[in-house]
């Protein structure tokens, strides 16, 4: 690879490595990427497909309408190289508008009317885990080179680490918040077992007893009943 692009392909991967230690945003981050694609390795277009909580594939990013109507299209009939890539895990390359038509006739007609001669599609994937796909959109007919096609997938699967990260960050934040929310909750109730224990004279075992038995007598959480104790809204008899 010539300097400046090699330059520019080490920015993009200190740009992706960043992700990994700070906050971003992913879709800021997934443009960043088909930008960059498309400078570095000699594409007209390109998009990101990634999966749903549907498992269903959307188009989340794009350097062009065009790309874009493609993925779209290539969704609606459920075939294409993108979605052979998602489904498999591997890469599919996609060297003239023969082999699509072939293989593909719905998703070859769409790619030839938007000028595509060949696509590349990269699975982002991580072990078993395959989130979507990098699709390379030409105009030209040919392969990636296997220098472009190791670069292209190294970029992806930087990608897709720091999305997976993000999500398990975001899944431990969540456990973090639930945590948090119970120590609080907990420390309510025992607010709530003296302010009791003290009002009716009775040791805290049974002033634990009445809370619980109030709760779940009328169905409600216990931080609830506690709360209403010691703000004076619910006196327990």
């Amino acid at each position: 690879m010539a300097a400046t692009r090699e330059h520019r392909l080490v920015e993009t991967f200190v740009a992706l490595t960043d992700t990994l230690v700070d906050d971003y945003d992913v879709l800021d981050l997934l443009q960043h990427l088909v930008e960059t694609a498309v400078d570095l390795f000699d594409a007209s277009a390109a998009g990101i497909l990634l999966v749903n909580k549907k498992q269903e594939l959307e188009v989340l990013a794009s350097t062009s309408e065009r790309s874009s109507f493609v993925g779209l299209l290539q969704l609606n009939a459920g075939e294409g190289p993108c979605v052979e890539c998602f489904a498999t895990g591997h890469a599919v390359s996609v060297r003239n508008p023969e082999e699509m038509r072939r293989r593909w006739p719905t998703f070859a007609k769409a790619s030839e009317e938007s000028g595509y001669a060949s696509v590349h599609a990269i699975p982002m994937r991580l072990r078993e885990t395959t989130l979507g796909s990098l699709n390379l959109f030409r105009e030209t007919e040919g392969a990636l080179n296997p220098e472009d096609a190791l670069a292209a997938q190294a970029l992806t699967d930087v990608a897709t680490i720091s999305i997976l990260q993000q999500r398990t960050l975001q899944h431990a934040t969540l456990a973090q918040e639930q945590l948090q929310r119970a120590l609080d909750s907990r420390i309510l109730i025992e607010q709530a077992k003296g302010f009791v224990s003290h009002t009716h004279q009775v040791d805290m075992e049974d002033a634990f007893a009445m809370i619980r038995q109030y709760a779940r007598a009328n169905r409600e959480p216990l931080v609830d009943v506690a709360r209403a104790v010691i703000e004076r809204r619910l006196e327990l008899s």
